[in-house]
């Protein structure tokens, strides 16, 4: 498919999209599996315009098993065809609000410690790793093809002190490790001197369709009441309560 575009046009990646969308949907199920595949691995060239190659990664996580993305060891997408009776390819609405709202907005792909050469005062980071596995049949974290393992997360709470020392505001989310089993005190203990929330969210994506639902999530911060924390205290958890070991000091954020 050749579609002439200037590469910063969103409608280019409209008219893209709803090609495919006439394309896809007239579909057998048999033959939607195999234009599936085919996108998939034209997609994995990584030799696309950016044009083709957006096109493409949506179409895809519309049309993948779950709206997973993963990738395996060599980098290359590799979640499953999905069964959906009349996925919404093309969303001209969110596309072109999307675009509005990101005139303004700077994206930039690099190792989350070099985010700290972007920041000024009024810097707030909203942190979200990929999911400390719950239990060893939840191991999914395959975001990119390097891990995101235990000594990563450690390194991200080293990256979070660092935010903290330059008096920035953070939130971090993360797995609720502890609900699932009342012994892994992974988080509680790493984050032991910030503000650990347990809060209820729902999950949608498990090959198990019973294991859906609700269960809790972790939201990290290094401030409460408007004012961030001091490393050098300690707050201890007793069932969502928060005390301090010593007079808690804390330093408001300067405007």
């Amino acid at each position: 498919m050749q579609i002439p575009h200037d590469g910063n046009n969103p409608n280019d990646l409209i008219i893209y999209l709803q090609a495919i969308q006439e394309e896809y949907i007239p579909l057998s199920e048999e033959k939607r599996k195999e234009y599936f595949l085919e996108k998939r691995c034209k997609f994995n060239t990584k030799s696309l315009d950016e044009i083709e190659n957006t096109a493409l990664f949506i179409f895809l996580n519309r049309t993948c098993f779950n709206g997973l993305y993963r990738v395996n060891s060599k980098g290359l997408f590799n979640v499953p065809f999905g069964k959906y009776t009349n996925p919404k390819i093309c969303d001209k609405e969110t596309i072109l609000r999307d675009s509005k709202l990101l005139q303004k907005v700077k994206i930039i792909n690099v190792d989350f410690e070099k985010t700290l050469d972007y920041i000024d005062e009024n810097t707030f980071f909203y942190l979200d790793p990929p999911y400390r596995p719950l239990n060893l049949t939840s191991s999914f974290n395959s975001y990119s093809k390097e891990p995101f393992n235990d000594k990563e997360q450690i390194r991200l709470k080293k990256f979070c002190d660092k935010i903290t020392q330059k008096e920035c505001f953070l939130m971090l989310s993360n797995s609720d490790c502890k609900g699932a089993n009342p012994l892994d005190d992974f988080f509680d203990d790493l984050y032991s001197k910030y503000i650990i929330e347990r809060v209820w969210a729902s999950r949608s994506v498990n090959s198990n369709s019973e294991k859906r639902g609700k269960l809790t999530e972790l939201l990290i911060s290094n401030f409460k009441n408007d004012k961030l924390i001091d490393l050098n205290y300690q707050f201890i958890s007793n069932h969502n309560k928060y005390y301090k070991y010593n007079a808690l000091l804390c330093k408001t954020k300067p405007i």
